[in-house]
């Protein structure tokens, strides 16, 4: 069966779920800047997904879903600092490292399929 809305992608779904996480996590946080960057780069993901899944061409899906893992990959590096910087605990960043990983497997995997 083919995929008919974006919202029937599972890696849309983890998407938005790490999204609504990286939020959570960070909703404290009194360095606004680094909040602010972190949360919209979440947000980027799914919204790539979404944006590419719409334009209705395999090109142009594949070139959103690459803006997707870069944002994911921005994501990352930023958990990173969170960690050093003390923002989160060790165990948590895992966590979310683990999840930003499947992500990145999920779309390099979506991409591999449509070519």
């Amino acid at each position: 069966m083919a995929v008919k809305r974006f919202e029937d992608l599972i890696v849309w779904q983890n998407s938005q779920d790490f999204a609504v996480s990286i939020y959570k996590d960070f909703s404290t946080l009194k360095d606004y800047f680094f909040k602010d960057q972190i949360t919209r780069a979440s947000v980027s993901i799914s919204n790539n997904i979404a944006e590419g899944f719409d334009r209705r061409t395999n090109p142009d899906f594949i070139r959103f879903l690459y803006i997707a893992i870069a944002s994911n990959s921005e994501v990352r590096s930023m958990l990173y600092l969170s960690e050093r910087l003390e923002y989160l605990p060790k165990d948590r960043t895992e966590e979310l490292m683990d999840k930003s990983n499947e992500i990145s497997k999920m779309l390099y995997g979506l991409i591999q399929s449509m070519n």
